[in-house]
């Protein structure tokens, strides 16, 4: 681990200032929207263009970086994320700060790309788990230390706007002043979603729906919270409790899913948070808000993983790569319905409007994996379950980093005497 930390110090240091600052600024929008004056449309509409923007941004990033290489694109990247955090000081209009979460959402998904497929192709097989392990808390402990600074005092309304925009931009200088060499990089090849479908109807309606129920809370939260008394300290304290009780989740439900059939703990998963959800429609007390959100994100936000694992169980390793692509677009997919929709969802219903959303999400998804196994067996071999951060997702950098180190060892193992990484 100590090695691992060394070797990748730079990548770790840029990507937690990322986090941090991603985290900071999506629950900051919320809650200033909301002070400015923001309507719930308002805010879903401009929250919405951030997964909008990483529609092309999954799509077009590998390009850029295949092109003109890591270092040049993070540096691109990283500095237009910081343009568009400091641009919010400048405007108060939602279609200003839209435009500028467009242009986010653009940019994030080929920060994790790059960040994600250096860190696998620059880490040896041994430490391989070691470094992701550490990744994986970063990718975790970022978002939710910047949702925990919203809480700080900025009485002129721009010290955290201008800290986010610090944060992003200084993300750069690490991986500048590093001299570790980026890898070789060419874009991965794209699966049809008709084709994933055909491998696996759950994995496909299941991420595209979970994608939207869990982005629909992450977002729509601190407003709930805001709504129903709390200060913008305690609404973004609510979010960041809610973020540690879902890391804290992965792991356990990741080493359940290896062991079972991965249907049954989406089955169940499901069915607790849809139980939970309806529990707060009941009773809607403030008192139940951090309790019963903490318990929809702990049973809600590891099902990505469980889905995208039974898709990886029943593909060829050459189909893996592609559809890891196919599957971080259905999760864009569903997180701009999810945006969209979350926030507006608040008011109905008597103030019940969400906790429905999130009622129809859990029952949805169950009843497509119970259909699912009604008529289909569990694969005979089943792969590992890789967990994954609150706002960061596996990209196809990942798992082609991977599958390069495989070629090489497999390589090594025929006739070269030492191990060679991409």
């Amino acid at each position: 681990m100590k090695r691992a930390l060394i070797d990748n110090w730079a990548l770790f240091l840029g990507m937690l200032l990322l986090m941090v600052g991603n985290g900071l600024l999506v629950t900051l929008l919320t809650i200033r929207g909301s002070t400015l004056g923001f309507t719930d449309l308002e805010i879903s509409v401009m929250q919405s263009c951030y997964p909008l923007g990483a529609l092309a941004g999954t799509m077009l990033t590998p390009l850029l970086i295949e092109k003109v290489g890591h270092i040049r694109v993070f540096s691109a990247l990283a500095s237009m994320v910081s343009v568009a955090a400091i641009a919010h000081l400048l405007t108060s209009d939602p279609v200003s700060w839209a435009a500028m979460r467009l242009l986010a959402g653009f940019c994030f998904p080929g920060l994790y790309v790059i960040t994600e497929s250096w860190l696998n192709a620059k880490s040896e097989n041994r430490i391989r788990a070691q470094v992701l392990s550490v990744y994986f808390i970063i990718q975790t402990a970022g978002p939710a230390l910047g949702t925990a600074m919203v809480g700080l005092p900025d009485p002129s309304g721009n010290l955290l706007f201008g800290v986010t925009s610090i944060l992003l931009s200084v993300a750069i200088v690490p991986l500048l002043l590093s001299n570790i060499r980026a890898p070789d990089y060419s874009a991965p090849d794209r699966m049809p979603v008709t084709r994933l479908y055909i491998v696996s109807p759950m994995t496909v309606l299941g991420i595209v729906i979970m994608g939207a129920g869990v982005v629909a809370w992450y977002i729509s939260l601190p407003l709930y919270a805001l709504q129903n008394g709390f200060s913008e300290a305690q609404a973004s304290g609510a979010l960041v409790i809610a973020l540690i009780a879902a890391a804290l989740m992965q792991y356990p439900v990741g080493w359940l899913s290896d062991r079972t059939d991965r249907r049954y703990v989406v089955i169940a998963l499901s069915g607790i948070s849809a139980l939970v959800a309806l529990w707060m429609a009941v009773d809607t007390a403030p008192s139940r808000i951090v309790v019963g959100f903490s318990v929809i994100a702990a049973t809600t936000l590891p099902i990505y993983s469980i889905l995208a694992a039974h898709a990886n169980d029943q593909l060829q390793p050459g189909q893996v790569v592609p559809a890891s692509g196919t599957m971080a677009f259905l999760l864009q997919l569903g997180q701009f319905f999810g945006i969209l929709i979350g926030p507006n969802m608040i008011s109905l219903a008597d103030g019940r409007g969400l906790q429905y959303l999130l009622i129809g999400v859990g029952v949805t998804v169950a009843l497509i994996a119970i259909a699912r196994r009604a008529t289909s067996g569990a694969p005979e071999d089943t792969g590992e379950f890789q967990a994954m951060g609150v706002i960061g997702v596996a990209q196809p950098g990942v798992l082609q980093a991977e599958s390069w180190a495989e070629e090489e060892t497999s390589v090594s193992r025929g006739g070269r005497e030492e191990y060679s990484s991409v």
